[in-house]
């Protein structure tokens, strides 16, 4: 059963999507233009795996705390945010192993933190969201370059909230017909709450130009935790070779593709993702998609 509570961390009062009750804690980022909710179908999965599960809305999403300057959306505070609810976790007695589950903008937050080592992590699950240094190396390619022209727009004052919340968040709506059969109206709810659509294109304006966050996105450092990596091929915005060589950056990664699936893979085929999450996390072999 997933119930919705508030936990303080960081500074921030974060709504969480909780489910499970054992002693290791799984902690779900979600990417953009999202929210908790895009976890709903694999956070009563993994709690049965004897986890407990924390989905928050990030910082400027739903019901969280909502800071109104870009600068508070910089890489460095996102990290102290996943630091921040890992410790209230342990506040309240949940001291087993961490496991970071991420998506999109969530994925990016959690290889960052990674780099950065701001907090001992045991796994590591990221969908559909290289590895930064990976990803910095596509940007050199015209054709990610023509994939990723959404973020150079995003850095337009006020133009792009118009966009994506004129006609009552209509491009908002749209984008969710990608996201399952029956994608949940908090997407185009959060999208509508005065100022929540500027804090989530504050992500991108804060760290296009972050100095700091580009340097720890360029690291050679191999990381050390086990990483599951599952991407849908058909993804319009990350092409598929982004994720090549990333064998090579982590000591013990695993990759699985889903063709016929895009970007929003954990919506989008959530039986599939489901079986991977629970054989890998249970220390089997994660089984490939079939074509759908």
């Amino acid at each position: 059963m997933v119930t919705t509570t508030f936990v303080d961390a960081n500074g921030l009062r974060f709504e969480v999507d909780q489910c499970g009750d054992g002693g290791k804690l799984a902690l779900f980022l979600h990417g953009f233009p999202e929210s908790k909710e895009s976890w709903r179908f694999h956070m009563p999965v993994v709690a049965e795996l004897g986890y407990t599960c924390w989905a928050p809305n990030l910082r400027g999403y739903g019901q969280t705390s909502r800071p109104t300057r870009k600068r508070e959306y910089r890489l460095e505070h996102l990290m102290s945010d996943v630091a921040g609810l890992i410790d209230a976790a342990r506040a309240q007695g949940i001291d087993g192993p961490v496991t970071l589950l991420a998506h999109d903008w969530g994925g990016w937050i959690g290889w960052s933190f990674l780099l950065a080592d701001v907090r001992p992590v045991e796994k590591f699950v990221v969908m559909n969201f290289p590895h930064p240094r990976l990803f910095l190396r596509g940007l050199r390619t015209v054709r990610q370059l023509t994939n990723s022209w959404y973020m150079a727009f995003f850095q337009v004052p006020v133009v792009p909230e118009w966009v994506l919340t004129r006609k009552d968040a209509e491009a908002i709506a749209l984008m969710s017909r990608e996201f399952g059969d029956d994608p949940p109206d908090a997407f185009r709810a959060n999208a509508r709450v005065p100022g929540a659509m500027k804090a989530m294109v504050d992500y991108y304006r804060a760290n296009f130009a972050n100095r700091s966050a580009h340097k720890l996105w360029r690291s050679t450092r191999k990381l050390s935790v086990p990483t599951l990596m599952i991407w849908g091929e058909d993804d319009a915005a990350l092409a598929k070779e982004l994720t090549y060589g990333t064998g090579d950056l982590v000591d013990d990664f695993t990759v699985r593709y889903l063709p016929g699936v895009s970007h929003w893979v954990q919506q989008q085929a959530p039986d599939t993702v489901s079986e991977m999450l629970t054989a890998w996390l249970t220390g089997r072999d994660v089984p490939h998609a079939t074509a759908r």
